[in-house]
């Protein structure tokens, strides 16, 4: 049996410049119709083309795809997190194995936290 599209988790295809336009669209209110507008696509082709992009991020509904993408930092317009705390705790909110600069980031800021605690209890 398999599970249905909306409960798997998010799937290894990143998600394409077009459909992060079109969940930006969604994410400020946009209608289907004028994401279709927008983007050059049929009204009735935006759902489809939002199912995929649920299915990529591992969302149920709209409101859930623009929250996991706020949280991911997806949607807030700033470049992308990474070899840093923030670009490894990322990668694990996605699910993904952390990338090699992430983890020396999270060594040097756990070996920063611990060092100002040391510093604090002395």
């Amino acid at each position: 049996m398999t599970i249905p599209s909306s409960r798997r988790g998010p799937s290894s295809r990143p998600v394409t410049a077009r459909q992060m336009k079109a969940l930006h669209l969604a994410s400020i209110g946009h209608t289907h119709k004028e994401i279709g507008r927008e983007l050059g696509i049929e009204e009735k082709t935006v759902g489809k083309f939002m199912t995929e992009v649920f299915r990529k991020i591992g969302a149920k509904s709209m409101p859930h795809a623009v929250l996991l993408a706020c949280r991911a930092g997806l949607l807030d317009g700033k470049p992308q997190r990474h070899g840093d705390h923030a670009g490894y705790a990322a990668h694990l909110y996605r699910g993904e194995k952390a990338c090699d600069a992430c983890k020396a980031g999270e060594r040097e800021y756990r070996n920063r936290r611990r060092n100002q605690q040391q510093e604090t209890a002395a």
